[in-house]
């Protein structure tokens, strides 16, 4: 599940603050996994939609979070694109192997892509990027049925 791939893992915020995911995932019902890089043009232009949409949905209360596997090229420049153009959401730091794991798991091939699980592991949308980007925040009621 989505409990156990994150225990005892830590995640980070764009302060570079370090936090347990298993605290996030307390207050969380929905995950939203953003597979991304700076110097991807597509993954530039989406990425202010998700944070639109993430501010939306936290200003809404909803029990919905991101967590940010970065394909950056190096740790700083994963740090600019999170300064420049990412919402307050969470990050797997960059050199560890979770990122490697949860795009193996996902079988993530191209970026950007946000996918979509319950807490309980369940993949509800492989394809959380275009909903996003036709939906709005209407989709986290059908992502959280």
């Amino acid at each position: 599940t989505v409990m156990d791939i994150l225990k005892g893992r830590k995640v980070i915020n764009k302060r570079g603050d370090v936090i347990k995911a298993d605290e996030i995932l307390r207050e969380t019902d929905v995950l939203g996994y953003f597979f991304s890089a700076h110097w991807c043009p597509p993954c530039r232009k989406f990425t202010p939609v998700l944070r639109d949409f993430h501010k939306e949905l936290k200003h809404c209360q909803v029990p919905f979070e991101i967590i940010f596997v970065s394909l950056d090229r190096s740790p700083e420049d994963m740090m600019k694109y999170m300064h420049e153009s990412h919402g307050n959401w969470y990050a797997v730091p960059w050199s560890d192997s979770l990122g490697k794991s949860l795009q193996d798991q996902y079988s993530v091939n191209g970026i950007p892509s946000l996918i979509v699980v319950k807490k309980n592991g369940k993949i509800v949308s492989r394809d959380g990027r275009g909903e996003v980007q036709r939906l709005g925040a209407q989709i986290f009621k059908v992502w959280n049925r």
